[in-house]
C-alpha cells in the first residue's frame, strides 16, 4: 500500500477511535452501574431540545466527543448542589446547542465517560408504542398471540366468563356465590386481579392522551389484532378496559363492585395457571364515582364513533348517570377489606374529588346544572392525579372542554399549580419537582409531566414543554439511580420486575414498555432484611422481583407514560 499523508491521518483516528471504544467499554464494566457518575436520558435527545446531564463528581469542564473521539463541545459544568433526597452532590451538564443527530459521549476529568447518548428528531416514537403496547401484553381474558405479541406470547388466562358473588356483595338479587359474566379488562399490576378505582384513572388517562393528540394516535400502529379496525389503537386499547368496567354495575340498581379478584394473591405463574376462584367484592362510593366520571368522558369520545361503535356513547352515559344515582343514595359506602379477602384494597374515605370528579365529566356530557352546582360546591385542592387523589382529572376535562371560560378562577388555579411544580424543579439539584418520594413516585413523574404538557397545550408557553422533558430525562435516566425505569429501554432498565408474567415465562427479558413504581421508602425490607436499599429514599431503589414497593409495574404508572412520550414526541415532531 502506497503510504500519503491521508493514510497516516486515517491510521491515527482509528487508534484514537479504538483507545476512545475501549476506554468507554472499560469504564462502564469498571463503575457499578447503580453508581454511574455521569446521567443521561438513556434512550435519546430531542434535536432541537434542551439537553441537560448530571455529573456526581468533582468536575470544573466537561467534553462532548462524537464516536470516533473527537471533541465537539468543551465548556464549564453548571454548579455543584447537595441534594438530601440522595445524598450526592450533582452538577447539570448543559449540551443543548448540540443539535447534529448522532452519537456521543460526556467525558469529565479525562477518563469518566457516560453511556452512549443518541440525538435524533424523534428519539420516542419506539417508546410511546412499547408503553401504549404493555396494555395490550396485560389483557385478562385473551390469547397474546405471537403475531402481535412476539417472544410474550402465552395462552389466555382468566376469561372470567365464570366470577362469583362475594358475601360483600351478595344481595337479593345476587346470592352468596352466585355467578356473573365480567370477561376482558387488563391485569392492574404485578397481580392479576382488576379494580375500578384503579381502572378509571387509567383508562381516563389514555382516552385524554387520545384526545390531546388525535392527529398523532391516528396514525400510530401499535400491532395489536384491532390495529387494522377504523379505531385509533389507543382507543382499541382503553375500549379493551372499558368493556370489563362496565359489567361490574349493578343492572338492578347502578353501584359499582370495587374489584374482581380472588381471595389472596397468586403466585407467580402464569396466568392460565392461576386458577383460583374470582370474586366480585363489595359495591363502594368511590369505584361508582370513578365509575360514573370514566363512563361520562367516554360517552363524549365515542360520540364521534357513532359509526364505528354505535350505541355505545348513549350506552356510557346511561351507566355514568346510573351511577350517579346510586352514588347519591350511598354517600359514604367506604371499601371496608373483608377479613377473608387479602388483595389490594384501593380505599378511600375521602371522597371529594371523585365528587368533583364525577359531576365535571357528567356536567360536561349533559350540560345539566344539576351537576355544575357540585362543581362550584367542591373547592377541590389541584394537586397531581393519583388514583386516591383524581380530582384534578376533572380539571383536565373542564379546561379541554367548550365550557372552560365558565371557570375562568380554575385555569388560574391550575397554571399557578404547575409554576409551583416549576419552581421546584429550577431550585432541585436534580431539576426534579417533587418534594417527597411516596410509592409509585415515578407515576409522580410521570403525572406531573402530563400536567405541564397540558399547560403548554394551553398556553403555548415552552417553558411548561420543556419542564416535561425534564421529567422524561428524569424516567429515562437522569435520576439518582443511573436506571432507565422503563423495561426494554436504555442502557440500565429493570429486568427482576414485580410481575407474574414475567417471573414465569421462560423469557430472560421481562416485558418491554412497563414503567416501574421506583425509589421510595415506604417499606425498605420488602425482599427482607438480608437485601438492604439505600436509606436516602432518591436511592432506595432495587431491580429485585420481591421488591414489591419499588419494582412493580401498575396501568395507573402506564397510563400517564403514554401521555408523556406521546405529547412530547407529537410536540417535537412539529417543532
Amino acid at each position: 500500500m502506497k503510504i500519503n499523508n491521508y493514510n497516516i491521518v486515517a491510521f491515527l483516528l482509528l487508534i484514537l477511535f479504538t483507545a476512545f471504544t475501549c476506554t468507554n467499554k472499560k469504564m462502564e464494566k469498571l463503575v457499578p452501574t447503580n453508581e454511574q457518575l455521569i446521567l443521561i436520558n438513556q434512550v435519546g435527545y430531542e434535536s432541537n431540545a434542551p439537553k441537560k446531564a448530571m455529573v456526581r463528581t468533582n468536575t470544573d469542564l466537561f467534553q462532548i466527543k462524537n464516536s470516533i473521539g473527537e471533541i465537539i463541545i468543551e465548556k464549564a459544568a453548571g454548579s455543584k448542589q447537595y441534594s438530601s433526597f440522595s445524598g450526592d452532590t450533582v452538577q447539570t451538564i448543559d449540551f443543548s446547542e448540540l443539535t447534529s443527530k448522532g452519537e456521543y459521549y460526556i467525558v469529565v476529568n479525562d477518563s469518566i465517560i457516560s453511556h452512549k447518548i443518541r440525538i435524533t428528531d424523534r428519539p420516542y416514537t419506539e417508546l410511546v408504542k412499547s408503553s401504549l403496547k404493555s396494555f395490550y401484553l396485560n389483557r385478562s381474558g385473551m390469547e397474546i398471540d405471537s403475531l402481535y405479541g412476539g417472544i410474550w406470547a402465552r395462552p389466555e388466562g382468566h376469561p372470567d366468563t365464570i366470577v362469583y358473588f362475594h358475601s360483600s356483595a351478595a344481595d337479593k338479587n345476587h346470592p352468596e356465590n352466585s355467578m356473573i359474566s365480567s370477561p376482558k379488562g387488563w391485569y392492574d399490576a404485578g397481580d392479576y386481579n382488576k379494580y375500578i378505582v384503579n381502572s378509571s384513572i387509567s383508562t381516563y388517562t389514555l382516552l385524554f392522551a387520545y384526545d390531546s393528540f388525535a392527529d398523532y394516535f391516528n396514525e400510530e400502529n401499535t400491532n395489536i389484532p384491532e390495529s387494522n379496525n377504523d379505531i385509533p389503537d389507543i382507543l382499541d386499547e382503553a375500549l379493551y378496559n372499558l368493556r370489563w368496567m362496565m359489567t361490574m354495575q349493578d343492572p338492578f340498581d347502578g353501584g359499582v363492585y370495587h374489584k374482581l379478584t380472588t381471595k389472596n394473591f397468586e403466585g407467580f405463574v402464569m396466568p392460565n395457571e392461576a386458577v383460583n376462584k374470582r370474586y366480585v367484592v363489595q359495591k363502594s362510593t368511590a369505584a361508582t364515582l370513578d365509575f360514573a366520571a370514566t363512563m361520562a368522558y367516554a360517552s363524549r369520545l365515542f360520540a364521534n364513533f357513532s359509526s364505528t361503535l354505535p350505541g355505545l356513547a348513549d350506552s356510557c352515559l346511561i351507566q355514568s348517570e346510573k351511577a350517579w344515582k346510586w352514588a347519591l343514595k350511598n354517600p359514604k359506602d367506604f371499601y371496608v377489606q373483608n377479613s377473608d379477602i387479602s388483595t389490594g384494597p384501593y380505599d378511600d374515605t375521602n371522597l371529594k374529588d371523585e365528587w368533583f370528579w364525577a359531576a365535571s365529566e357528567l356536567y360536561l356530557a349533559t350540560n345539566d346544572n344539576v351537576y355544575s352546582g357540585f362543581i362550584a360546591d367542591a373547592r377541590l385542592e389541584i394537586n397531581t392525579p393519583s388514583w386516591l387523589n383524581i380530582g384534578t382529572l376533572g380539571v383536565l376535562s373542564i379546561l379541554s372542554s367548550n365550557h372552560k371560560d365558565e371557570f375562568s378562577e380554575l385555569q388560574k388555579r391550575f397554571l399557578k399549580y404547575v409554576d409551583q411544580k416549576i419552581e421546584v424543579e429550577n431550585n432541585s439539584p436534580y431539576r426534579i419537582s417533587i418534594d417527597k418520594y411516596e410509592w409509585g413516585s415515578n407515576s409522580e413523574f410521570a403525572n406531573q409531566g402530563m400536567l405541564k404538557l397540558f399547560a403548554y397545550q394551553l398556553t403555548k408557553n415552552t417553558k411548561y414543554l420543556n419542564s416535561a422533558r425534564e421529567s422524561l430525562d428524569y424516567l429515562l435516566g437522569r435520576n439518582a439511580t443511573a436506571y432507565c425505569f422503563v423495561t426494554g429501554f436504555g442502557s440500565l432498565s429493570p429486568m427482576n420486575i414485580h410481575h407474574r408474567p414475567s417471573a414465569a415465562d421462560s423469557v430472560q427479558d421481562p416485558v418491554s414498555g412497563f414503567l416501574v413504581g421506583g425509589p421510595n421508602l415506604i417499606v425498605p425490607n420488602d425482599c427482607g432484611d438480608e437485601k438492604v436499599r439505600s436509606l436516602f429514599p432518591a436511592k432506595a431503589y432495587a431491580d429485585e422481583q420481591c421488591s414489591y414497593s419499588t419494582n412493580e409495574i401498575a396501568i395507573n404508572w402506564n397510563a400517564p407514560l403514554v401521555y408523556l412520550t406521546s405529547g412530547i414526541d407529537a410536540y417535537g415532531e412539529k417543532q
